[in-house]
């Protein structure tokens, strides 16, 4: 099978790792009059749509978010991943606290996949790379990971300050060898990373991205008093002890920003229908 113009002066990869790779639209061109000056300053502002595209030969697969492809050539095929009704039962409870979908498709042979376009950041990290124990990753960032990554629920220590906290009590953590595609609200060139050798490190909010899951991670407050936390101004911080690393968003996350281009569309317009008043 040949592919023609996947990749051209305004649709290119921008990022690769091993067989997954990150298509950006530089400028979308399919467009109508009508949205043609909010695409354009959507563009300018880097808001562009971005897929994933991966590459299978056969000998390796890669599991996906349900409901995430959109086309796939050669002789690929889709399996359900779940081995019976145990692994059933168990990804939908893991699904139910992560946020995540319970069922993810696994795709083997030799070919082709590309997902649906986000117009969020796609992030490529190798999983080996964050320790033995792998990382953690907030909740909904998950997109495709390798086939040989494996995914598991890792329970926060201190529950009852995380629900203090504002912070979910579970958390998805992958390990193995292998690339995982994250989706981001931050572009990986804001992101921040802090590498930890028997240190701490206290963040104000869920600022982190993904962390190493060998790290200890709890909510408590910023002072060891009350009185301490009020005249500091602060409450509680989410605190990652150990040997590893965190990955850190400088901004507040804005994931409501991404829950639907028809929604960026629209505010986009207005302000370009104003500013021509």
């Amino acid at each position: 099978m040949q592919i023609f113009n996947l990749q051209n002066e305004n649709r290119k990869y921008i990022d690769s790792n091993a067989n997954f790779h990150v298509l950006e639209y530089q400028q979308d061109a399919s467009v109508s009059p009508m949205n043609a000056t909010t695409e354009y300053f959507m563009s300018k502002m880097g808001v562009r749509r971005r897929q994933l595209v991966v590459e299978l030969n056969g000998q390796n697969s890669v599991i996906v978010q349900a409901g995430a492809m959109q086309w796939m050539g050669g002789s690929v095929q889709a399996t359900s991943g779940v081995k019976g009704v145990g692994d059933l039962l168990g990804k939908a409870i893991k699904g139910a606290v992560t946020k995540e979908s319970a069922v993810k498709p696994e795709y083997v042979g030799a070919g082709l996949l590309v997902l649906e376009p986000t117009y969020k950041f796609i992030l490529l990290e190798d999983v080996a790379t964050w320790g033995p124990a792998g990382m953690t990753i907030e909740d909904g960032m998950f997109l495709a990971s390798d086939g040989k990554v494996v995914s598991k629920v890792t329970a926060r220590k201190n529950i009852s300050s995380a629900a203090l906290g504002g912070e979910g009590f579970f958390n998805l953590s992958l390990s193995g060898n292998g690339i995982v595609a994250l989706e981001s609200n931050v572009p990986s060139s804001e992101l921040i990373t802090v590498e930890l050798n028997g240190d701490e490190l206290k963040i104000d909010g869920n600022l982190a991205v993904c962390w190493s899951t060998s790290l200890e991670f709890t909510v408590e407050r910023s002072t060891k008093t009350l009185l301490g936390s009020a005249v500091s101004g602060e409450g509680l911080v989410n605190v990652y002890r150990g040997t590893g690393k965190v990955m850190m968003s400088p901004v507040a996350p804005t994931s409501s920003l991404y829950a639907s281009t028809n929604t960026i569309a629209a505010k986009a317009a207005a302000v370009a229908s104003n500013v021509g008043r």
